[in-house]
């Protein structure tokens, strides 16, 4: 099993502490920085190029949004929420500033290695079905806020954002907008595991997506998923 270098990011010391503690007893799972600000994420996570980063969205100095716009836009860790409340506003901030999912700071000590190590893999955190209408809402949100450009006059068909799709990439876009995970895709398409991971990885090369929560928001925007 390859080694999974983590970052722990949060202002409260003692959850901190005890986050540490927790990825510490994941079968290879290291923390090997931490951080009690945005700001000290940010430079922490720049030196030590940590695979994951577990950010608290609540920070002094800066915020773990902000922090996490700065981390993904300048490495290539991957930042997983860690947030009190299912459906914490501040999440969809988070969304957009690029991070693989989020967590909810009660959840057992067994998901928390789990949610690690899938977003390690470059997968994102899409299992649970909150996480879907999250999503969903997201999309719709952040489609809505975007200013139409000017249409000179005359018929102009749209371009499709999936023109370059096969057939089979745009069902097992839909699926994955649903939320399902690759054994699931598999089941439902009658492929295998294996075979529907490729088509995932193709979509995300694609798509230009960074993991699957891209991939679930462009489905939404082109208007393929329920």
């Amino acid at each position: 099993m390859n080694e999974v270098r983590v970052v722990v990011a949060d202002d409260q010391a003692l959850v901190r502490v005890g986050l540490c503690g927790i990825v510490a007893t994941g079968d290879g799972l290291t923390v090997v920085g931490e951080a009690a600000d945005g700001l000290v994420a940010v430079d922490v996570v720049t030196r030590l190029a940590p695979d994951v980063v577990l950010m608290d969205i609540r920070m002094p100095v800066l915020d773990g949004i902000e922090a996490t716009r700065r981390i993904t836009a300048s490495t290539d860790s991957r930042v997983l929420i860690l947030t009190t409340f299912d459906l914490d506003e501040y999440v969809y901030g988070a969304l957009r500033a690029g991070a693989s999912g989020f967590l909810l700071k009660d959840a057992p000590p067994e998901d928390l290695h789990a949610a690690i190590r899938v977003i390690a893999a470059g997968d994102a955190l899409l299992a649970p079905g909150v996480t879907r209408r999250l999503i969903a809402t997201f999309a719709a949100s952040s489609a809505a806020s975007v200013d139409p450009a000017p249409v000179p006059p005359g018929p102009r068909p749209a371009p499709d954002p999936l023109g370059g799709l096969t057939d089979r990439e745009r069902q097992v876009l839909a699926l994955v907008a649903e939320g399902l995970t690759n054994a699931e895709i598999g089941l439902r398409l009658h492929i295998t595991a294996g075979t529907a991971k490729t088509h995932v990885a193709r979509l995300l090369h694609k798509l230009d997506a960074r993991d699957r929560i891209q991939l679930v928001i462009i489905a939404h925007r082109a208007g393929l998923a329920p």
